[in-house]
């Protein structure tokens, strides 16, 4: 199977933010079949949804993978577990939360996943770090990614933490 290019969300509020994604990075590349081809920097962003938490340290890892979809997000789900990710607020704070953002051009729509994430265009700490990746990349149903995240930038809170 050729190796599709795929796009994952890192963030973390709670506990040492950077070693806990500088960490799930490196899980990440130790799954069977996946390849961590690049990574964006740290950005420093405020919280959506439930706001009365620490802020987030966010980026975004490119990676090269053959694994099918489904079984990607099982072991992102199992990474945020052995990380101790506990689901007990929406939104709320997390040790470390892995989002899979893109899955080559494919269009999936299941009940356990969907991609190109939904709520991607709306946030800033997704599309800033994944325009510093891929500055050319659109999402299907979107634009282009650079684009979106200027206009959400200027918007929500996110500063780059270090380059």
């Amino acid at each position: 199977m050729e190796k599709i290019v795929a796009y994952i969300g890192l963030g973390s509020n709670m506990g040492d933010k950077e070693a806990n994604i500088r960490q799930a990075v490196e899980m990440v590349a130790n799954i069977p079949g996946v390849l961590v081809t690049g990574v964006a920097p740290l950005y420093k962003t405020e919280p959506l949804g439930f706001t009365r938490q620490d802020w987030f340290l966010n980026t975004v890892a490119e990676i090269g993978t053959d694994v099918a979809p489904l079984s990607l997000l099982h072991s992102l789900q199992e990474i945020e577990n052995k990380m101790g990710r506990v689901r007990t607020i929406h939104w709320g704070p997390r040790t470390i939360d892995l989002d899979m953002l893109l899955y080559g051009r494919e269009c999936i729509n299941l009940p356990e996943l969907t991609v190109p994430h939904p709520r991607m265009g709306e946030r800033a700490f997704v599309l800033v770090p994944l325009s510093r990746l891929k500055q050319d990349i659109s999402i299907p149903g979107l634009g282009k990614v650079a684009e979106i995240a200027s206009e959400l930038a200027e918007k929500q809170q996110v500063t780059c933490w270090l380059e």
